[in-house]
């Protein structure tokens, strides 16, 4: 029996074969991200597909043999289907993408962008492009083109950085690797050359972009995560003890581990990517924190507290 997903495939998979004369079954698998076995299946389907009648002339014909043993695929007497046409969620998720590119891109990309935003919204008949609003972080657009230009060229610059945390402008020297969107904001993945590790800053904070006229070097491909803090070692995680009225940062930031109290109060353990970050958040919080462990952790935030009560 044909799941949704096999017959979506199928519907795909004619036209694709009908504009190939011989194709390889492994660059099929690899181009609908399935398995040579499952391409295998979906062609014995095919071979009792076709228009009505059922006649060997209407059947769609496809050689199995040769496609087991020698690996090849040749399609014959495939009726044309009608183009296929986005549903209303797939046509929104594009536009999404898409204008999320745009927004990201450099002056060239973005006018490609836009253009193929257009055709996505005139094919929609649903007008899908005007339920759509998109508010990206990006920074400025010569700002971007300047980094896009370092990373195509692979050569090393130096940045102008308004870091929020640590409320202080720095200027890193870094090899600039990718431009990524998370979380509606968009970021340079780099190679910090003073700390020696993968480092990413928000473009919207990146005052200046100079080049150095030097090389970048190659640091491999950067850790693939679909947290920020997934990465980050247990040296770095601090254990808050907190009263009721502040569960919500439980729920607003990544944790390890969390447990509530028997007199409503709980106990959570925070990943901490800069030591400045907690100090706010720990005077943000006040008299609802009641414990930090290690307890060294919050020596900052009670000299800044002590001071400001001075």
């Amino acid at each position: 029996m044909t799941s949704p997903t096999q017959v979506a495939r199928l519907l795909t998979l004619v036209p694709y074969l009908q504009s190939r004369a011989y194709v390889d079954l492994a660059d099929v698998a690899d181009d609908f991200g399935v398995s040579q076995a499952q391409i295998l299946a979906d062609l014995e389907v095919l071979v009792m597909c076709g228009l009505p009648g059922g006649l060997p002339d209407d059947l769609i014909e496809i050689d199995l043999d040769a496609a087991r043993s020698d690996g090849w695929i040749h399609l014959r007497n495939a009726p044309e289907l009608p183009p296929l046409r986005f549903t209303r969620d797939e046509a929104s998720s594009l536009i999404v993408a898409v204008a999320a590119v745009r927004e990201v891109a450099t002056a060239e990309s973005a006018e490609a962008a836009q253009r193929v935003l257009d055709k996505l919204i005139a094919l929609t008949d649903d007008q899908a492009g005007q339920r759509v609003s998109l508010d990206v972080a990006a920074g400025d657009q010569l700002m971007r083109q300047a980094l896009s230009q370092a990373i195509e060229a692979s050569r090393q610059v130096r940045l102008t950085y308004d870091g929020a945390a640590r409320r202080e402008t720095t200027r890193p020297l870094v090899d600039p690797v990718q431009i990524e969107v998370r979380d509606g904001a968009s970021y340079l993945v780099a190679w910090a050359i003073e700390r020696d590790d993968w480092r990413t800053y928000r473009l919207d904070r990146i005052a200046e972009v100079s080049q150095t006229g030097t090389a970048a070097q190659d640091h491999g491909a950067p850790p693939v995560s679909t947290s920020w803090f997934d990465m980050t070692s247990d040296d770095n995680v601090v254990t808050l003890e907190l009263e009721a009225p502040a569960a919500w940062v439980g729920e607003y930031y990544p944790i390890r581990s969390i447990e509530k109290l028997p007199d409503g109060g709980l106990r959570l353990a925070l990943p901490i990517g800069d030591p400045h970050w907690l100090t706010g958040l720990l005077l943000r919080l006040g008299p609802q924190v009641r414990r930090v462990d290690p307890p060294q952790a919050a020596a900052d935030a009670i000299a800044e507290a002590s001071l400001a009560l001075s």
